[in-house]
């Protein structure tokens, strides 16, 4: 009686995942997504774009070699616009035909415009030349991501004053810049500029960035900005953006004013829901756009689910694409997991962060008792090979069962060395594992053993005090 058994709206991380995972349970699947935004905000202006900006900043100004080569050390001179989106192009592009070729090989019709509801199991569909029709699915699921969140006492121009949306289409590197928040997204950006030789200032108005890592790891990553020249201004708010010409100067609630040719506010991210006619279905979200969904990931309307940064935290796009799976699997009564509840945290900073697991801060509010092993890549043959003398690893180990309790990582590669930790900790692995485990010799994941043998070997010693 439907024209489909699963309709998905976006095909972002969660929708592209939601739409072939039905797909494969031999489902009618169709996608809708407007022209232009296949692999929605993921692809064309969120992760994917800054990451890629990422290594193309890393590349171009030669920035880890500089430990073996001088602090003079650039691969290119003079890095324009041109030059760091050269390759963000050519990876968005990829990435695209990607999606498109995954989606047609499983059979999932694209439909291509906006969609928004008619009543709960109808969507009208909109095209590029306004051309409306109406399609019906017995199962609808909801990927239609976010978007910066946009104060209204800021007037954005997109040049002078922009959102992480518009930093992607500068026209220049700036030479100053404002960022405002420093939450993952604007201190992304903030360690990226200053590479590129951008004076950065972060204003923040809590007292501390990343608050919910662990805390010697940011010291260690605030330490390492501030060597690229980064300003930061904790318990502090921009009253007010004052553009002149081309140039602008941030005005502080407590007075100091700042001067910059940018100045980008992160200040979160607005749920796309208030296109979405979510009324004619029966649905409400909150103040930020968000969408309520129980451990199913399903609405109010049982036949409804949502996924992705619009049902609100973690907002990862591999969470995401785990929530696209398991809404499809139970949309379709399939049987399936639940999810796991060892999720990585990867922030892309230079150098970037990884951690999964608790934080010593965490477990000593709890009173839960722990012991602490750090690996440091310069005393790794491997960090020296590759330049990295600030890299660490820090093991948090539980001296009753031994067991690992958290696993935080900063500097190179840190995103994926710490998989090894998940994986270890997933499995109900001890510290004695790593301990006597063998590892490819030079590498960072050897991290790991000389992290557990230094956790080892202050268990021992209390042992040895107290037996």
């Amino acid at each position: 009686m439907y024209d489909f058994d699963v309709l998905v709206l976006g095909s972002g991380p969660g929708g592209q995942k939601a739409a072939i995972a039905a797909a494969k349970l031999d489902r009618q699947v169709a996608v809708i997504e407007r022209r232009n935004m296949i692999g929605g905000v993921c692809i064309n202006t969120g992760t994917i774009p800054s990451k890629t900006l990422r290594e193309a900043v890393l590349y171009l100004t030669g920035l880890n070699q500089r430990e073996m080569y001088g602090q003079s050390y650039r691969v290119k001179e003079d890095i324009t616009v041109g030059d760091l989106g050269a390759r963000t192009t050519h990876v968005i592009g990829r990435e695209i035909e990607v999606i498109r070729s995954q989606l047609a090989r499983n059979r999932v019709r694209l439909l291509q415009g906006t969609g928004r509801f008619v009543d709960p199991h109808t969507i009208a569909l909109e095209d590029d030349q306004g051309r409306e029709s109406e399609v019906t699915a017995e199962k609808i699921i909801v990927a239609a991501g976010t978007r910066p969140a946009r104060p209204e006492s800021v007037d954005f121009d997109d040049v002078t004053i922009i959102d992480s949306d518009g930093i992607l289409n500068l026209d220049k590197v700036p030479s100053s810049m404002v960022v405002v928040g420093a939450g993952v997204i604007g201190i992304e950006y903030a360690s990226m500029f200053a590479a590129l030789g951008t004076k950065v200032t972060v204003v923040e108005r809590r007292d501390r960035m990343l608050d919910f890592c662990d805390l010697e790891i940011v010291e260690a990553l605030k330490y390492h900005l501030r060597d690229l020249s980064v300003s930061f201004r904790f318990r502090e708010s921009v009253a007010a953006v004052e553009r002149h010409g081309r140039h602008a100067v941030a005005v502080l609630a407590s007075g100091k004013r700042i001067a910059a040719d940018t100045v980008m506010y992160s200040a979160g991210r607005q749920g796309a829901s208030d296109l979405l006619g979510l009324d004619k279905a029966g649905l409400t979200a909150d103040g930020r756009g968000r969408i309520t969904v129980d451990k199913n990931f399903r609405t109010d309307v049982p036949h409804i689910y949502a996924v992705g940064d619009i049902i609100g935290f973690p907002a990862l796009a591999s969470t995401s694409m785990e929530q696209g799976r398991l809404a499809a699997h139970h949309a379709c009564d399939e049987p399936v997991g639940g999810m796991g509840e060892l999720q990585p945290i990867g922030i892309y900073t230079i150098p970037e962060i990884s951690f999964v697991g608790r934080t010593e801060d965490d477990l000593t509010d709890n009173n839960i008792p722990f012991e602490v092993g750090i690996s440091r890549y310069r005393e790794l043959a491997r960090g020296q090979i590759i330049g990295d003398s600030y890299g660490m690893l820090k093991l948090i180990v539980s001296p009753n069962d031994r067991k690992i309790l958290g696993v935080h990582v900063f500097g190179t590669g840190a995103t994926e060395l710490v998989h090894i930790g998940q994986t270890v900790m997933g499995c109900g692995g001890t510290v004695d594992y790593l301990v006597d485990a063998v590892f490819n010799y030079p590498t960072l994941a050897e991290s790991y053993k000389v992290a557990a043998l230094d956790a080892m070997n202050k268990m021992r010693s209390v042992s040895r005090l107290t037996a």
